[in-house]
């Protein structure tokens, strides 16, 4: 029987579903999403035709052909991971595609300084970094890594900070509070003008608050929603009503006077900006060598997992 490169990449597959014995830990490993593992599964089975998983909804365990060909399998499969890791190794210059995907504010801020130096050093690296203000699906959207904040760090992702802890606050200008008066409660948010802010068309960001174990999200309204931050920041400085914004936003503008803290007793901080990708096992060089520069410029070599606690 002659082996096609299809065979060699389902036989891969066949070997990451077996060892455990599941389909979405497998696609963690891999990369890819479940429903295309089991796709490459069938078509292997229907070639061979013979059966080598049984699926159930609890469980999927090897059949007899299964474990007899796995076993066969796995000592090939790991000598040329071997020889393919030592390559990698030897390589001078990473070659290939990334994915990234992160909100505008760290784009702008952590990712671009970086990413700007590591392309004009790899030039035989293409990178597409997507804005996304929500969290994705990693896997199943096709992304090599994300930087989202780290209390969304998902089930099973590694996750690297990049970043400081943050601290959103609520700001209003002077004549607003002075003719409005100061909230002390989160609650008496309802008796303001708050300016709202819409990560996506439908999606509209509560504003949230904790304070001694007590945990609050706020539906706020007011004359302005928008997803534009020089929009929103302006609006609050011209007095339209409260904002609710990343310290890092509008420090300078508070430490001016021209917009005042509200609340503050409410407004904890919380781990800032994580670099998430699903997997070491399978960590390409070219996403290895920006991960080392990001944690270089960054100075912060931490690793985590999402079972680790964060700043609140």
């Amino acid at each position: 029987m002659t082996i096609t490169r299809t065979d060699l990449a389902e036989l891969a597959v066949f070997a990451a579903v077996a060892r455990h014995r599941s389909f979405s830990k497998a696609a963690l490993e891999l990369g890819v999403s479940a429903s295309a593992l089991s796709h490459s599964l069938k078509g292997l089975e229907a070639r061979l035709g013979v059966r080598l998983l049984n699926r159930s909804t609890r469980a999927v365990v090897p059949t007899e052909a299964g474990q007899r060909l796995l076993k066969q399998l796995l000592p090939t499969l790991n000598t040329l991971e071997e020889a393919l890791c030592e390559l990698a190794r030897n390589s001078d210059e990473p070659v290939g595609r990334l994915k990234l995907c992160a909100p505008r504010g760290a784009i702008d801020s952590l990712l671009a300084p970086v990413l700007i130096d590591y392309l004009a050093r790899y030039p035989r690296m293409q990178v597409e970094v997507v804005e996304q203000e929500l969290m994705p699906r990693l896997i199943e959207d096709g992304y090599d890594a994300a930087l989202f904040y780290g209390d969304l760090l998902p089930k099973e992702m590694i996750g690297i900070p990049l970043g400081p802890p943050q601290r959103y606050l609520v700001v209003g200008s002077p004549a607003y509070l002075a003719e409005h008066g100061t909230p002390e409660h989160p609650s008496e948010l309802s008796r303001h003008a708050c300016i709202g802010y819409r990560l996506t068309p439908h999606h509209h960001y509560r504003w949230a608050f904790a304070a001694d174990g007590t945990m609050l999200e706020i539906e706020v309204t007011g004359p302005l929603t928008t997803s534009t931050p020089a929009l929103y920041l302006g609006a609050a400085e011209a007095g339209l009503g409260l904002a609710y914004c990343l310290e890092e936003e509008v420090s300078q503008k508070v430490a001016e006077g021209k917009l005042l803290t509200v609340l503050e007793p409410w407004c904890p901080t919380f781990a800032g900006f994580y670099l998430f990708y699903p997997s070491r096992h399978q960590l390409g060089s070219g996403l290895r060598i920006l991960i080392d520069m990001l944690k270089a410029h960054y100075q912060n070599p931490g690793l985590v997992s999402n079972t680790q606690q964060f700043i609140k």
